[in-house]
């Protein structure tokens, strides 16, 4: 289905920004593909659903790793999990690592690759239990089954905190990601009338807090200050973010809450989105929008404005479910274009005209290769047609890397590569993570805030250009860090 291209539509073009966050989760947790493929027909599905978010427009992948206390890549802590392999705690075989297949795959095409765990849960079902080896059976006091039939790892204890730290250190320290990321659940959605077993840790931690809740936020905060501490220590350019439930409070329950009337992740979940990033716990938060424009109870459009209003100088990057913003009709508005029949180009047009808003996370990745009402047409042809860069984190770092060098054209016979040599540093901060080829027709001059100049965001050193073209246009190449600081250019004649 090919996506219907009006006049406004058009002018959303025109704005495409060059700086933008273009998330997409890629869950592994229920998607049953995996467990019955073998492992080179798995890469070749990765490779294809890589390429097709790249068409997309997207820069970072949010990959799913840890779904409930197991591990999508070699792990000395936590068994195999299931979702990829079929059976829990059983290896792929023959043996690889989808986890360095996946950061090696989205660095090659310019995009972040974001390790995605859950932090508590341990089973998904009733029926589901531990795989043989798991640290529960070492350390069965460290968890707690809810009514919902899950077990969880109980947050109050110390113990759980440093397990999951542990478990974050050895990915960090192992793999290249460019961020930890954690979604939803932290205390888990709560069955109606049914209280967390959490009694005997509360009268063994709760001492002075007065009410479980605030206890419960504070357990939280806990894990999150100590992962935050944990990657400054490790690596300070690998960003922690999380994505939580769209409605923090709402107005009835608190004066700074928002105007709707829905489950609250303060209240219910015990996550205080708000309190890490005003402690500069958390790099970015992609809080979950995907009701439409005029729900009545959790208005999109109030949320926007809402979560835009408590960034805390934080990237605040908003969470899109594909099926509602493709099945819902769009609502007139100010300017707005009432012939798209979808919400996906309003609500694109209200996240970029935000000041505090730095970009949308597409949910699920799947829904967008699949092309679902058009999305993957539209999204490619209009909102995210030109490469962008995810925005810089500056209170990380804002020194830019040095410029390439070397830069020059290769032609071998009919073909034509433009190669040039990352810049040279002992700083781990500094180093080339990507680089941004630009295209300046022959007349203009170099000027890297046009979006539309930009020919590709890549991680390797070299990108193949049309055999011929015309007049002699301008090519300038920079690179880019860890933190997406640019360089100045580096430019070649053709």
């Amino acid at each position: 289905m090919m996506a219907i291209v009006t006049p406004m539509m058009c002018r959303a073009q025109a704005q495409a920004p060059k700086h933008e966050f273009r998330g997409a989760w890629m869950h592994i947790i229920g998607q049953e593909q995996y467990a019955a493929m073998q492992p080179d027909a798995m890469r070749d599905y990765l490779v294809d659903q890589l390429d097709k978010l790249q068409q997309a427009g997207c820069n970072a992948i949010v990959w799913q790793i840890r779904p409930q206390a197991d591990a999508g890549y070699p792990s000395e802590l936590e068994p195999w999990t299931r979702w990829l392999t079929g059976t829990a705690g059983v290896a792929p075989s023959p043996a690889w690592d989808p986890l360095a297949f996946m950061i090696e795959q989205s660095h090659k095409r310019g995009m972040e690759l974001h390790a995605w765990i859950n932090p508590y849960r341990v089973t998904s079902s009733k029926s589901d239990t531990p795989a043989q080896g798991h640290i529960y059976y070492e350390h069965p006091e460290w968890f707690l089954q809810y009514a919902d039939g899950k077990i969880y790892f109980d947050p109050a204890l110390p113990e759980s905190r440093n397990f999951i730290d542990r478990v974050v250190r050895d990915i960090v320290t192992r793999y290249d990601v460019d961020a930890i990321h954690m979604d939803d659940y932290f205390y888990p959605y709560p069955v109606k009338g049914e209280e967390f077993p959490d009694t005997v840790s509360f009268a063994r931690y709760g001492k002075g807090w007065g009410d479980k809740g605030s206890w419960r936020r504070h357990n939280v905060d806990l894990l999150i200050e100590q992962l935050h501490n944990t990657l400054v220590e490790l690596k300070p350019w690998v960003r922690l973010g999380i994505s939580p439930f769209g409605i923090w409070r709402n107005s009835k329950s608190d004066a700074n809450g928002s105007a709707t009337n829905g489950l609250q992740c303060y209240d219910a979940l015990y996550a205080d989105a708000l309190r890490w990033t005003s402690m500069g716990w958390v790099d970015y938060m992609v809080p979950q929008l995907y009701w439409e424009l005029e729900h009545k109870a959790a208005s999109d459009l109030t949320l926007s404005y809402w979560w835009n209003d408590h960034a805390n100088g934080r990237h605040m990057y908003y969470g899109q479910a594909v099926h509602n913003v493709m099945t819902h009709r769009d609502i007139a508005d100010d300017g707005g274009d009432t012939l798209n029949p979808t919400q996906l180009d309003h609500k694109i047009r209200i996240m970029r005209k935000l000041p505090n808003v730095h970009g949308v996370c597409w949910w699920p990745a799947y829904n967008v290769t699949r092309n679902d009402n058009g999305i993957l047409d539209s999204l490619s042809s209009n909102q995210q047609r030109t490469p962008a860069l995810i925005p810089a984190y500056d209170w990380i770092d804002t020194i830019a890397p040095q410029a390439v060098s070397a830069l020059r054209l290769d032609r071998e016979g009919k073909t034509a590569t433009l190669r040039w040599s990352a810049p040279v540093t002992t700083d781990p901060m500094q180093q080339a993570a990507r680089y941004v080829v630009y295209r300046f027709a022959p007349g203009e001059a170099v000027n890297l805030d046009r979006s539309d100049a930009i020919v590709a965001i890549t991680g390797e050193t070299q990108l193949a250009l049309p055999a011929r073209e015309k007049g002699h246009p301008t090519y300038a190449v920079t690179a880019v860090d860890r933190c997406n600081n640019e360089s100045q250019p580096t430019t070649i004649k053709r």
